[in-house]
């Protein structure tokens, strides 16, 4: 739609594209389309989504992701916009409360699907030895950092795949330099990305703070994986009962290493883990995450016609 400027977003970096000519492409195509509703994903921020908001006369729904609180939610005018919403989903507890507070109105909590059998079926990338997957952005919220440091505590069989870059990469690198476990992947494709979650033994995701939903995990449970996390109230999301995978506090590399040890060396408990994944991953189905949206959009048709 146009050229994105990477923004400092929650501890992340996100696109925004802002520029007339985006714009100006989005009113073209809401204008050649005719669309009967359109579906935006954090609706506030600007370029296409607030150029359709301002400039749309069809329904919208619209879906809010973020957690942790933003100065954005509170910029004069944002809450008129969000007003022009004629369905509104969010897809955490903690997103509903950064929405809500900030904006007001009702908001239906849905959840981020995953294509189960995309993760579940496909090849199995072989390891030699006990393996740990890290999948990311390497940013001090991602907590890679604290991986790389429970790494010391752990059998010196242990091996530690890393896929992804980011601003992290080299001092991590540096930081871990004399660690021959860990082979740094950096980007890959997708089908080599699948094999090695499938192949893995453990899913590793030690984020800080600031995730919503754990839709990462998800997607280790479903290809197979069992799954140790930081336990963030996002990924209480998915970790309902605590049988779905194994979190310890964040930012600790002692307690990470002693839960990765354990179910390296615990075959029942891995097996356990797998099965309780797999199960709540097919309740985060892709499938029935559109037939609930499919209502939204016929509810914001519906209540448009009536009108």
């Amino acid at each position: 739609m146009g050229e994105s400027i990477p923004t400092d977003a929650n501890g992340s970096v996100a696109p925004v594209a802002p520029d007339m000519a985006c714009i100006l492409r989005t009113i073209r195509v809401l204008r050649d389309e005719q669309f009967d509703v359109v579906h935006l994903h954090e609706p506030i921020v600007p370029g296409p989504c607030q150029a359709v908001l301002i400039l749309n006369d069809v329904p919208v729904v619209a879906t809010w992701h973020a957690a942790g609180g933003s100065m954005a939610y509170h910029v004069p005018g944002v809450k008129i916009l969000a007003s022009r919403v004629s369905r509104r989903a969010v897809v955490s507890a903690d997103a509903l409360e950064m929405a809500s507070e900030a904006l007001g109105g009702e908001y239906e909590t849905l959840w981020n699907g995953i294509e189960v059998k995309r993760f579940a079926e496909g090849e199995v990338f072989p390891t030699e030895a006990p393996t740990i997957l890290f999948v990311g952005r390497h940013e001090s919220r991602k907590g890679l950092s604290v991986l790389i440091e429970a790494m010391q505590y752990l059998p010196r069989d242990v091996r530690l795949w890393v896929i992804g870059s980011g601003p992290e990469t080299k001092r991590l690198k540096r930081l871990s330099q004399d660690d021959s476990r860990i082979e740094w992947l950096g980007a890959i494709d997708e089908v080599e990305k699948l094999a090695r979650v499938r192949g893995a033994d453990v899913f590793c995701v030690p984020s800080l703070r600031g995730e919503s939903f754990g839709v990462v995990l998800l997607e280790g449970m479903a290809a197979g994986t069992a799954v140790v996390a930081s336990d963030l109230p996002g990924y209480r999301n998915v970790v309902a009962t605590g049988d779905e995978a194994v979190l310890v506090a964040p930012g600790d590399p002692a307690a990470l290493a002693s839960a990765l040890q354990r179910v390296l060396s615990d075959g029942r408990l891995a097996a356990d883990l797998v099965e309780k994944g797999r199960l709540r991953a097919d309740l985060f189905s892709m499938a029935r995450l559109a037939d609930r949206y499919v209502s939204l959009y016929r509810e914001a048709i519906f209540d448009n016609v009536a009108e």
